[in-house]
């Protein structure tokens, strides 16, 4: 049999193959009640594990999202997540980055990015982010100095952008309950907010760095960019895959890892999100445990390590003239001094979010909000103003003695050697 196709052959194959129907799934036209593409936020990953893919399967499964990219230094990591986000899809659209400067030059079409680096990164990835024109979910610890969230929220400012830290708390119904308690008056004076800590570390970290081993291929594992801002320290893979905590140029100490949710929270019963306390008095112990900060009106914020106010973790509890209310991880229920603190649960959830309108789904308040151009509940405010309390009750721990903060100034009152604790050097290109 010959090979060869006639004129007349090939152009009546073509006219029955433009003729076929093409047959698509009606939520990619918008059918079904389903979001149509052009009404879809774009949104790309950068430094997905972990918790990163929990991030990512909770984004992804909102109808009004279309995930097209991965960028990350580590291509196994690239890889696993191009494969999860093209099968959720059915496509193989996920496009993969190692360069975040690269992906953000060559991806005008992303409107958010979704970021679950290290804690280093954190503020880095954010600031390149806005200033490339994309709204921004950060998971937390979201900075690692008080200058770099000072950064942040000038540059969400300045350019106009949305951003949301992964506060997640702050949008979860006991939470919530527990926060509106303390901030509408329900409690009477509260004299007290507490706030737990993590249970493993230290405040005062390592300085040391892991053992060499040998580098491989930039693009099998893009060392240089892993690092980014922080000291250069020789190779080993353990840092890629999470092995970093601990170590003072990549970390925000056991205050700063679940202080970076629990001071928010606190601080937003206080309704003291907009501050940080003038006053961190020095424990003398190796993470925090007990520290009393106060802030100008008086109020104390206590910092909690174990379950001597709740059990769970993460959690949160206001002490005030009628009784104490608290939440935590695991709770069915918030708890409190007396049942009848409990009684009017659904009405103070249900007043906070008709007096706000935002959802009780954090990363839904995130997606609303790139929406509406209106400030999300753990804005980059909310987020700095909480971090430089954790900052600063490291800065305590680490100097060992009392500090007094100025909110308004940014800077410790008569303390050239906490003020210098500030912000730390950055390494060259990656200084924002």
């Amino acid at each position: 049999m010959s090979g060869k196709i006639s004129r007349r052959s090939f152009l009546s194959r073509s006219a029955a193959a433009v003729a076929a129907p093409l047959v698509l799934p009606a939520s990619v036209l918008g059918r079904g009640g389903a979001t149509a593409p052009s009404e879809r936020i774009t949104v790309a990953g950068i430094g997905i594990h972990g918790r990163g893919f929990d991030d990512l399967r909770w984004i992804i499964g909102h109808d009004d999202v279309q995930v097209l990219a991965i960028c990350d230094i580590w291509k196994q990591q690239r890889e696993v997540v191009k494969k999860f986000v093209d099968d959720h899809y059915g496509n193989s659209d996920c496009k993969m980055y190692r360069d975040i400067r690269e992906f953000l030059v060559e991806r005008p079409d992303i409107d958010a990015v979704l970021i679950a680096t290290g804690d280093h990164w954190h503020a880095q990835a954010s600031i390149r982010a806005m200033r490339a024109g994309k709204d921004v979910y950060t998971e937390k610890p979201s900075s690692m100095t008080i200058a770099e969230g000072v950064a942040v929220v000038e540059t969400a400012r300045r350019y106009g952008r949305v951003y949301q830290t992964g506060t997640q708390r702050l949008s979860e119904a006991n939470h919530v309950f527990a926060i509106e308690m303390a901030r509408t008056g329900r409690l009477g004076k509260v004299d007290t907010a507490y706030a737990h800590i993590a249970p493993w570390d230290a405040a005062k970290m390592s300085h040391e760095w892991k053992s060499a081993q040998e580098q491989p291929p930039q693009d099998e594992v893009d060392w240089d960019i892993w690092l980014g801002p922080s000291p250069w320290r020789p190779f080993n893979l353990e840092y890629v895959k999470g092995g970093w905590r601990g170590f003072y140029d990549f970390h925000t100490s056991c205050i700063g890892e679940w202080g970076a949710h629990t001071f928010a929270q606190a601080q937003a019963g206080l309704d003291a999100g907009d501050t940080s306390p003038v006053k961190y008095e020095y424990v003398d112990n190796d993470n925090g445990d007990g520290m009393v900060c106060t802030f100008s009106n008086g109020q104390k914020m206590v910092l909690s390590r174990g379950d001597k106010y709740w059990h769970g973790s993460c959690g949160e509890r206001f002490d005030g003239e009628r009784g104490w209310v608290g939440a935590a991880d695991g709770y069915s229920a918030p708890e409190a001094s007396s049942p009848e603190l409990l009684v009017e649960y659904k009405k103070v959830v249900g007043e906070y979010v008709a007096r706000t309108g935002r959802s009780l789904d954090h990363m839904r308040n995130f997606l609303d909000c790139v929406k509406s151009r209106e400030q999300t509940v753990a804005n980059p405010t909310v987020m700095h103003r909480s971090m430089s309390t954790v900052h600063a009750a490291n800065i305590c721990m680490w100097l060992g003695r009392d500090l007094r903060y100025d909110p308004v100034a940014e800077e410790f009152i008569n303390d050239d050697e906490a003020n210098r604790l500030r912000s730390r050097a950055q390494r060259e290109p990656w200084v924002i």
